[in-house]
């Protein structure tokens, strides 16, 4: 029964897509199809398959690894951080984002990232039929994050149509960061994080090509690449850049840590507020309500639909660390399915707060009428976000029980 509603499910959230859509009429149906296939047989091999399985371990492995390498240093600086029974948040899951994030950055600087998210882009839309740009920049996204793969693609986003604009702010709502990864699989199943991934870029292309077709010319379907050179096309000097990154990393830290702190806070405070109306009266007990009936479509018993309800209510309006901190103790002794489903649906940055950075992106980089034209569709790239991150979490739950 449990599966035939997981399947209901990702119907019902395809049939939303389309019920919101700008131009139903300009909906490739073939090219949605070819994904929604695609994804399903890559949910299946990443999850079912003793192949995929390995895949998915071998990179869980391979990235807590780079965190243990990452403890080194912090224990040489830290010592009394790490030498501990229980490391905090902060320890255990962020501060390895100092090795990390440079680490990308030096794959970016030798130009080994950018060539991988080239061809991939270019072969995930001879797959999927979509343009070419749209496709690179769900995988640059993957790799550099919304906001960064947003600012180097400046060039192309002032040539680009408002509308092709909005289907990228529209996307930038459900990736995640690879320098960032670590983190997650710190606190989480690394299996699901991981498989999570490549299923989102997918659906995030999916969801857009429902929400809202553009009809591109092949002349306008140009690629954006990853430029490492100053105003005055001199490559910038490596220990410069090197710690540029570093920098960038500590500031991402403290981003995090204290969107965090002030998001549990408020929480807490208006939870203290509703209170004094009735005892039962909570931010997560509402959110449940609300998100209750996409929770159960998902596949769950009664009890864990509207307990997965308010993990989805608590990671929308605050972000993903809220509710990993909430359940990272407790993770393991949910179902398979629960575990499952949980934790594919936060692997995303889609929330509000992502809506402000992307909006602000914009603005630094388009003229007043193209960002007046995506503030305007601030709804459907919180509509984009969390209908990628029910597809994702519907396509892997029907294979893991």
């Amino acid at each position: 029964m449990y599966l035939i509603v997981n399947i209901i499910g990702i119907i019902v959230f395809l049939a939303i897509g389309v019920l919101f859509s700008k131009h139903r009429k300009k909906i490739q149906w073939r090219s949605i199809i070819v994904m929604v296939v695609l994804n399903l047989v890559l949910a299946w091999f990443l999850t079912s398959m003793s192949v995929g399985r390995d895949i998915v371990s071998g990179a869980a492995a391979g990235f807590d690894w780079l965190v243990q390498v990452a403890y080194v240093g912090i224990e040489f600086a830290l010592p009394s951080w790490v030498h501990v029974k229980s490391m905090d948040f902060v320890t255990s899951a962020l501060l390895p984002i100092l090795l990390i994030v440079p680490l990308f950055d030096i794959l970016t600087y030798i130009g080994v990232l950018p060539f991988i998210i080239k061809w991939i882009g270019k072969g995930l839309s001879a797959i999927t039929g979509q343009p070419r740009f749209e496709s690179f920049f769900a995988v640059e996204m993957m790799f550099l994050g919304n906001t960064e793969a947003l600012a180097v693609s400046g060039l192309q986003l002032k040539k680009m149509k408002a509308e092709r604009n909005v289907t990228l702010a529209m996307m930038s709502m459900s990736c995640v960061t690879a320098s960032i990864i670590g983190a997650y699989i710190q606190m989480m199943p690394g299996q699901f994080i991981l498989t999570a991934i490549p299923i989102n870029i997918i659906n995030a292309i999916i969801v857009t090509s429902l929400l809202n077709p553009v009809t591109v010319d092949p002349s306008e379907d140009t690629v954006a690449t990853v430029s490492d050179t100053d105003d005055n096309g001199k490559k910038e000097p490596f220990f410069s850049f090197l710690g540029d990154s570093i920098l960038g990393a500590g500031k991402l830290i403290l981003i995090i840590t204290a969107n965090v702190i002030a998001f549990v806070a408020l929480a807490a405070l208006i939870d203290k507020v509703l209170q004094l109306v009735n005892p039962w009266l909570t931010l997560e007990h509402i959110l449940g309500v609300i998100m209750y009936p996409f929770a159960w479509l998902l596949g769950l018993s009664s009890h864990d639909s509207f307990q997965m309800a308010q993990y989805m209510g608590t990671k929308l309006v605050t972000n993903e660390f809220v509710v990993m901190g909430k359940v990272t103790k407790i993770i393991n002794d949910f179902d398979p399915h629960f575990k499952a489903v949980l934790t594919v649906f936060i692997t995303s940055f889609a929330n509000f707060s992502t809506l402000g950075m992307i909006i602000g992106c914009f603005k630094g980089i388009v003229d007043k009428q193209k960002n007046d034209v995506i503030s305007k569709n601030v709804g459907y790239m919180l509509l984009s976000g969390i209908l990628v991150s029910l597809l994702s979490a519907g396509f892997v739950g029907l294979f893991v029980w």
